[in-house]
């Protein structure tokens, strides 16, 4: 157990860490993206509310989720404290500076743009993550699917009705089998009604940059962590690091508030 004691103490374990935690986290947004894509769909939120039902209800992703959550709070805080601790370093700082000549300047505000992150995840779980396992305003959709034509029809009901007919979500059958009903917390009914509020989507929106500024140098900074510099590879992880994280993945998250903001 000693050598883990000096892996967490150490700057380059803690680097290491860093790196594995955030490689960890930029798994999760792509797994992200692809299920919220769901909501751009014209099925009245089916699909993105099954999607929710089985990820807050698979057992494993119930396990993978508590790994997310320790792994962005550890991620967090030790970046913080990595900058406080650089700046401590060096308390006066030189009376030149051309930082630029050395590093890009996303690598010297990582710190300001982690706490932004950190503020924005923060808001986002209070909002939607929170509202849809505790919260109470949150209703309930019925879906119905003729098994025989594919229509499908919804039915808003109230969590008292869920609970007054003894209702559970998951899929089900009607009785003469024509029907293929879903029962789900109509989570994009509450997406839909917070994307209204214009500040909501301004800070989603510029809260993207900051993702993509952070993801910019942080999937690369990642790779050399690992020791994994080389003229071979970097021009993929640059390429990957710059067009998908940097770029298409935030932009995926920004255009979902504007949806149904102009929806």
């Amino acid at each position: 157990m000693n050598w883990v004691t000096k892996m967490f103490s150490s700057s380059i374990g803690q680097k290491f860490i860093m790196a594995l935690t955030g490689l960890f986290l930029c798994s999760f947004l792509v797994i992200h993206m692809i299920g919220n894509l769901q909501l751009f769909k014209a099925d009245d939120g089916l699909a993105f509310n099954t999607y929710a039902v089985f990820m807050t209800t698979f057992p494993l992703i119930k396990v993978v989720s508590y790994l997310l959550y320790a792994s962005i709070l550890f991620h967090a805080v030790k970046g913080i404290m990595l900058v406080m601790k650089n700046n401590s370093a060096r308390p006066v700082k030189y009376a030149v500076v051309n930082g630029s000549a050395n590093s890009h300047w996303t690598s010297r505000s990582m710190g300001l743009l982690g706490t932004i992150i950190l503020l924005f995840i923060i808001i986002h779980m209070k909002n939607f993550w929170y509202e849809y396992k505790f919260g109470h305003e949150v209703g309930y959709t019925s879906y119905y699917t003729n098994m025989a034509t594919g229509e499908t029809k919804s039915r808003a009901m109230s969590a008292d009705y869920i609970q007054a007919n003894k209702l559970e979500e998951g899929i089900t059958a009607d009785e003469s089998g024509q029907y293929r009903v879903v029962v789900v917390k109509d989570l994009y009914k509450e997406v839909a009604t917070e994307f209204k509020e214009w500040w909501l989507v301004a800070l989603y929106v510029v809260c993207m940059f900051a993702v993509a500024f952070h993801l910019y140098h942080g999937f690369q900074s990642a790779f050399q962590t690992f020791g994994i510099n080389h003229s071979k590879y970097n021009g993929l992880i640059k390429f990957v690091g710059l067009w998908f994280f940097s770029i298409l993945i935030p932009a995926s998250f920004a255009a979902m508030p504007l949806f149904f903001f102009f929806k």
